[in-house]
């Protein structure tokens, strides 16, 4: 897949969010279980969701094979934490950013495909990163993935 990589100024946007620290390798069986207890206290919270989407966000990395994540959907506006959902943002930067129209498994390329193109720009990235859900589609189930690389 092609991708088309663009610079954007991103705002900040709340965000309803577990947090962890995990490993790339267990990160594919944790992230459903931490969007779930975003989603069931979002559920209890009438209000704070309108038409936010599911984000991932990935601070600078612990390790090659280690990574703190933030896992959760925007919200309307900040709010009081509550057991391990705690309320945070998604920055307001420069970043790199593409559009990934494949498959999940196929997200990676997405990310390469940014960091590619920062390369050949001579652009820096923080290590900071996130991706944003679209809506699926009623009758494929696809859907599109923002991806975004803040630019040092």
């Amino acid at each position: 897949m092609a991708y088309r990589v663009t610079v954007e100024r991103t705002t900040v946007c709340p965000t309803a969010v577990v947090m962890a620290d995990t490993t790339w390798r267990e990160f594919p069986a944790l992230w459903p279980k931490l969007l779930d207890e975003v989603w069931a206290f979002l559920r209890a919270t009438p209000g704070l969701r309108t038409d936010g989407h599911n984000v991932m966000l990935y601070r600078n990395k612990v390790s090659d094979s280690e990574v703190a994540v933030e896992v959760g959907v925007q919200v309307t506006k900040s709010f009081q934490s509550k057991g391990r959902v705690a309320a945070s943002t998604l920055p307001a930067t420069e970043a790199a950013t593409t559009l990934h129209a494949g498959t999940p498994a196929e997200l990676g390329a997405a990310h390469l495909a940014v960091l590619a193109w920062c390369r050949e720009q001579r652009r820096e990235v923080t290590g900071v990163r996130w991706e944003i859900y679209g809506d699926p589609d009623a009758q494929t189930g696809h859907f599109d993935v923002a991806v975004f690389w803040q630019l040092a």
